[in-house]
């Protein structure tokens, strides 16, 4: 039976007690789900699906809980609380904050920060911590990604280029700032695309699919949008990169390319600062 900290597992449920529910946990042991979680559906036998961690005396316990991140992922969490010699406390969705310590923290945080952290299994205390020193938790492997493939990511850093991102909680990689729309913040798991992986295994991010493939299916959003609007819109080649990721969720590159392509075909023209559909 294969259970881990740090993820959901689906447990059978072995017996009911005063602190809560007893649960099958292989290797583990039984585990504990308190009773502040148990539920008048919940009986024994049934089969539930619990988030695994370590309570404060290092015991194996369940939770109904969703945490922002399970161990091997990234995400951004509040720094809640801080204990000298000890490290900082994040929240990260359970009731039981979760701890950066010291040796983990890139920089020394502060109370109220926002913080991008790996959630991580100690190798030594076998406890759920968390990392801010981002790379030493990412896969040095080369990347296998395609040009084109769709990806999702979570922008990290700010860099003079663009935003540093972690795709698929893997490998870093870099959305130019050309890409971003002005309102993304740090934090933000974005839903794109891979442009380019370099031979040093860096990857280039974009927000919209290489090729054709964008250039057709964008060209028929548009059309949509412009039968939906009664044939006319006010959105033309020298519209704001932000009103067109608002309405398309497309960069202002790819939204003319896909113009260029409806103009060429003869499907819409330019008017009164917008344009127009042409009926078949």
């Amino acid at each position: 039976m294969n259970v881990e900290l740090g993820k959901r597992n689906r447990l059978k449920v072995l017996k009911e007690t005063p602190p809560g529910l007893f649960l099958e946990g292989g290797e583990l042991g039984e585990i504990l789900l308190p009773r502040r979680y148990v539920t008048g559906g919940m009986e024994v036998g049934d089969t539930l699906d619990v988030f695994l961690y370590r309570d404060s005396e290092d015991r194996p316990v369940a939770t109904t809980e969703e945490p922002y991140a399970y161990v091997g992922e990234f995400g951004i969490f509040e720094v809640v609380g801080f204990t000298p010699n000890v490290g900082a406390f994040l929240d990260w969705g359970l009731s039981k904050d979760l701890l950066l310590p010291l040796r983990e923290q890139a920089h020394r945080v502060r109370v109220g920060e926002w913080i991008v952290a790996a959630v991580v299994l100690d190798a030594v205390s076998h406890r759920i911590v968390a990392s801010s020193k981002l790379s030493r938790h990412l896969n040095r492997t080369e990347p296998t990604y395609q040009e084109g493939q769709a990806v999702r990511f979570l922008l990290a850093e700010r860099t003079p280029l663009g935003f540093k991102a972690i795709v698929e909680n893997t490998h870093w990689g870099l959305l130019y700032s050309n890409e971003t729309p002005g309102e993304w913040e740090i934090g933000q798991w974005v839903d794109g695309f891979v442009r380019l992986v370099r031979p040093d295994g860096k990857i280039d991010l974009c927000l919209d699919p290489a090729g054709y493939e964008r250039v057709g299916g964008l060209t028929l959003q548009i059309i949509a949008a412009l039968k939906g609007a009664g044939g006319r819109m006010a959105f033309n080649d020298k519209s704001s990169p932000e009103s067109i990721r608002a309405t398309f969720s497309t960069s202002k590159k790819a939204f003319k390319q896909a113009l260029g392509a409806l103009l060429k075909d003869g499907r819409i023209r330019f008017a009164d600062s917008g344009i127009e559909l042409i009926e078949d």
